[in-house]
């Protein structure tokens, strides 16, 4: 049974030890939480997984990176002929099932043997996933799930959904991040098809080495198991053992650190906040901050809410840990939603870390293996939304990888045209850092405020053309270009800020990438057509290259998005 917050401490902290924790572990420790965790993030509540991530976190801002595995090793030469260890063989092995359930279960839909390998049980997370409706309809229209099924899956929605920034603008929109999805029976509907369609999943144990030979993938896991594979789809995240070796365990360029709790007891609980600000930066543990909030009706119960907190930051050692924001977010929460702690029932604490690194989507750097998903960092480094991201991009992975299996197409430099260079998602970078106060800059505290409320302000006077696609992820060369033009205009004064802010080499690196972003419009606008007319006639060890050619213009140019 649930207890209730008390307080500033939980109902639970009346003895001499409970006193000694902090906040947050009183409150973690007085809600029941159910056996076992899901993948992802999000998976966990509890207070030991809280601690663990904030390992991993001061390992992260300390460099303490330690001996870095080697997972993945080439040989060249052809697959071991003997074959009498191998328990299982199949054309694609997905490690990471959380997110790696939706490539599965699409491409055993097209025909292929599939297996997922998943370290926990296979399962989604208690927390819903928020999402539009235009956003998950992709499931539905590649054939992952029906529509009767996507109804089923849907536990909130809500409208409208706002945009508002302390001291300046505030904006309504509607349909964006409006619907909650359950991922504990989305996952379980995707599990259901997977299986139908002649997959397997394999829980309980994770990918120990994966052998990479000239014509295939010997994946030991564990267990001791050992599975061979014609391709290795790597699913398993922003922390996947094998990009941390690909990376050599370098520090990540970007983070965004989020917490937050779902609770109960909530009275006006019928729109969102998608992006909001009620203060300047502040300092927390002699580190400079700027808090954004987000807030979304949960389906749980009509005045159950969540309610994150998150900042964007570098990873150096003076950031402070998730239970430092967490006792700040315990502060704060109260007076952003109008509510007092003492009257919330806390049902589940949140927390996460999310890296991006500016090399992103990652290239394969061995052949037979692909990340996929936030492994490969497809995802923005403003939203940080993997879920959103894996929607947008199902289509157009599964169907290039299925075209790689075809054609044969496996190599590390084939395989790499699937995580092209996309100049929408480079140019975001500069965004992200616009948003993370730098020690140094030397900036008003209340800038980043004023930069988002007049961006925000002449993206609503451009229209809905330049401003959805932008909540949804989607930077597009002329709704962007318009925007710079329109700030420029009303607000000079902001630029010498700017570049004190991001400074002159970001600005001069995102002028590069903003360049690209107008000639992948061009190149997808233009020769696009005439280019998938030609691939019709080419063999398809040819068409592959050309078709993910002209994928990638299209996709990084945010042309791939419809209003």
């Amino acid at each position: 049974m649930r207890r209730r917050v008390c307080g500033r401490v939980s109902c639970c902290s009346t003895s001499s030890v409970a006193a000694t924790k902090s906040r947050t572990q009183r409150i973690m420790d007085s809600i029941a939480v159910s056996d076992g965790e899901a993948g992802g993030a999000g998976g966990a509540s509890t207070y030991q997984a809280l601690k663990r991530l904030d390992d991993l976190w001061f390992r992260l801002r300390s460099r303490a990176s330690g001996t870095i595995p080697e997972i993945v090793t080439r040989h060249d030469a052809q697959c071991p002929t003997d074959s009498r260890e191998v328990s299982m063989a199949f054309d694609v092995v997905v490690c990471g099932g959380t997110l790696g359930i939706f490539f599965a279960a699409a491409l055993a839909l097209k025909g292929f043997k599939v297996a997922v390998v998943e370290k926990n049980v296979l399962r989604g997370r208690a927390q819903e996933w928020n999402i539009s409706r235009k956003e998950i309809q992709e499931l539905v229209d590649i054939g992952l799930i029906t529509p009767e099924e996507l109804a089923s899956v849907i536990s909130a929605e809500f409208n409208p959904n706002r945009c508002g920034f302390d001291g300046g603008s505030e904006l309504w929109v509607k349909n964006i991040l409006n619907l909650g999805i359950s991922p504990a029976r989305l996952i379980e509907t995707l599990k259901k098809r997977f299986l139908e369609a002649g997959g397997v999943i394999i829980e309980g144990t994770g990918a120990s080495k994966i052998a990479v030979y000239n014509d295939c993938a010997i994946i030991s896991l564990d267990d001791a198991r050992v599975l061979l594979s014609r391709l290795v789809l790597d699913a398993m995240g922003n922390f996947s053992p094998i990009v941390r070796q690909i990376r050599s365990g370098s520090p990540p360029d970007g983070v965004c650190l989020v917490v937050g709790s779902c609770a109960r007891g909530f009275h006006a609980n019928t729109t969102s906040d998608i992006i909001y600000t009620n203060s300047p930066f502040t300092t927390i543990k002699n580190s400079k901050t700027q808090y954004f909030w987000e807030a979304f009706p949960a389906g749980s119960g009509p005045r159950d809410r969540t309610t994150y907190m998150f900042s964007y930051m570098d990873a150096t050692p003076s950031r402070p840990s998730l239970e430092d924001m967490l006792e700040d977010y315990w502060d704060r929460m109260p007076e952003y939603q109008a509510v007092k702690l003492e009257d919330l029932e806390v049902l589940r604490v949140l927390f996460g870390i999310f890296p991006t690194y500016r090399s992103s989507p990652l290239p394969a750097a061995f052949d037979r293996v692909l990340q996929v998903g936030d492994a490969s960092g497809i995802q923005s480094p403003v939203s940080f939304g993997g879920f959103a991201s894996i929607a947008r991009h199902l289509q157009r992975l599964s169907n290039g990888i299925t075209e790689a299996l075809e054609a044969d197409k496996l190599d590390k430099n084939s395989l790499s045209l699937l995580n092209p260079y996309t100049p929408n998602l480079s140019g975001a970078w500069l965004l992200q850092k616009a948003m993370s106060v730098r020690p140094d800059a030397g900036v008003s505290s209340s800038f980043i405020n004023e930069l988002l409320s007049v961006t925000f302000e002449s993206m609503e006077k451009l229209g809905d053309p330049v401003l959805r696609p932008f909540l949804q992820d989607v930077i597009q060369f002329f709704p962007l270009a318009m925007t710079l033009g329109s700030i420029m205009l009303t607000r000079p004064s902001l630029l010498p800020q700017i570049f004190k802010q991001v400074g002159l080499a970001s600005i001069a690196d995102w002028m590069i990438h903003f360049a690209s972003l107008g000639l992948y419009t061009m190149l997808s606008s233009v020769i696009a057509s005439p280019a998938l007319v030609l691939a019709t006639m080419l063999p398809k060890n040819q068409s592959y290259f050309l078709l993910r050619i002209v994928e990638s213009w299209k996709y990084g140019a945010g042309l791939d998005h419809k209003n």
